[in-house]
C-alpha cells in the first residue's frame, strides 16, 4: 500500500490523538508486511496454542501470575522503546517511529504500580526468560537496527489487535475496576482507529527500501520473536504450577467446557466469521446469548473479536 493511498487526517477527535483514514488497496506478495504475516504464520498459530494463553483465554488467570506477566512485558517494552529511541533517525525504522500512539512501558509502569503499589520497582526482577528476550532486542538495536522492525511488528500489531480481547478477558476474571486501572496496558489512547493506524503502520513497513533477503532475515527475527514470547509462557506456566487457583472467573468463560475444541475458540470464530463463515458466527451468537451473562457482554465481546480477525488477515 503506498503513502498515496492513505490519507493521514491531522485531527485530532476529543484528545484521542491523529484520526487516520485507510483506503484499500491490493498488497504485493512481496510487500514486508505479506512476506512477514506468511512467514509467522505457524509460529504465531503454535504461540497462541501455549497453554499459557488458553487458559488466559478461558478467564482461567491467577492475579499473581497475571502480575508476573505485567512485570515480563514492562522489561520487553522498556528494553523495545530504548532501542526505538536509539534508532529513530535510522532509514530503516524511523518511518515507524510512532511513540505517541504506540509505546507502552509508562502504561505498563503505571499497571504495575497499581498492583504492586508505590515502591513497586523495589518488588520486581527480570525473570530468565525475559532477560534472554531483553538481551535479544538490545543485540539488534545496537548492532543490526533494521531487525527491531521485527519486534516491534510482532508485539505491536498484537497489542492492537488480539491484546483488547485479552484485556476484556482478564477485566472480568479478575473484577479489575471498569475505569481501566491495572489495564492500562491495552489502552491506546493516542490511536482513534486501529484498524487505520495498522493500515498506516502496514503501507510505512512496505516502503522501506528492503532486498528480499533482508526481508527474509525480519522474518527470521520475527519467528524468534515470537519464540522468546513462548519461552516467557512456558515459564510463567511453570510459576504457575506453585501459585494456588485463589483467582479464577466464575462468569461466563471465553472458551466454556469446550474440552479444548480449538474451532470453538474466539479466535478461530474471528476468522470464521471474517472468512464468510455466518452460518458459525450465528450459532456462536445464539450460545452467548443463552447464557444469563450474555445479553450484557455480547455486542463489547463480537466487537473485540472482529478487531482480532484484522490481525490475521494483516
Amino acid at each position: 500500500m503506498s503513502a498515496e493511498k492513505m490519507e493521514t487526517a491531522a485531527a485530532v477527535s476529543n484528545g484521542a490523538g491523529p484520526v487516520y483514514e485507510e483506503k484499500e488497496d491490493p498488497l504485493s506478495p512481496e510487500d514486508l508486511s505479506e512476506v512477514l504475516a506468511a512467514g509467522t504464520k505457524e509460529v504465531h498459530e503454535k504461540a497462541e496454542n501455549t497453554q499459557f494463553v488458553k487458559d488466559f483465554l478461558r478467564g482461567r488467570i491467577r492475579k499473581e501470575l497475571f502480575k508476573l506477566g505485567a512485570v515480563a512485558l514492562y522489561y520487553t517494552y522498556t528494553a523495545m522503546e530504548e532501542e526505538i529511541e536509539r534508532n529513530k533517525d535510522h532509514p530503516h525504522f524511523a518511518p515507524l517511529y510512532f511513540p505517541t500512539e504506540l509505546h507502552r512501558h509508562e502504561a505498563l509502569a503505571r499497571d504495575l504500580e497499581y498492583f504492586y503499589g508505590p515502591d513497586w520497582q523495589s518488588q520486581i526482577s527480570c525473570s530468565q526468560a525475559t532477560q534472554r528476550y531483553v538481551d535479544r532486542i538490545h543485540e539488534v538495536g545496537q548492532e543490526d537496527p533494521v531487525l527491531l522492525v521485527a519486534h516491534a511488528y510482532t508485539r505491536y500489531m498484537g497489542d492492537l489487535s488480539g491484546g483488547q480481547v485479552l484485556k476484556k478477558v482478564a477485566q472480568r476474571a479478575m473484577k479489575l475496576p471498569p475505569t481501566g486501572e491495572g489495564l492500562e496496558f491495552y489502552q491506546f489512547d493516542g490511536i482513534h482507529s486501529a484498524k487505520a493506524f495498522k493500515q498506516l503502520y502496514r503501507s510505512r513497513m512496505n516502503e522501506l527500501e528492503l532486498d528480499m533477503g533482508t526481508k527474509k532475515r525480519l522474518v527470521e527475527e520475527a519467528v524468534k520473536a515470537f519464540q522468546f514470547n513462548m519461552e516467557v509462557f512456558e515459564e510463567l506456566e511453570e510459576i504457575g504450577k506453585t501459585i494456588p487457583e485463589d483467582v479464577l472467573d466464575a462468569g461466563m468463560p471465553v472458551h466454556g467446557a469446550m474440552g479444548g475444541d480449538i474451532s470453538k475458540c474466539p479466535y478461530y470464530a474471528a476468522k470464521m466469521a471474517a472468512s464468510g463463515g455466518t452460518a458459525y458466527a450465528c450459532q456462536l451468537a445464539m450460545a452467548v446469548l443463552r447464557h444469563p451473562t450474555g445479553q450484557v457482554l455480547f455486542a463489547t465481546w463480537f466487537a473485540a473479536l472482529a478487531g482480532l480477525a484484522a490481525w490475521y488477515l494483516m
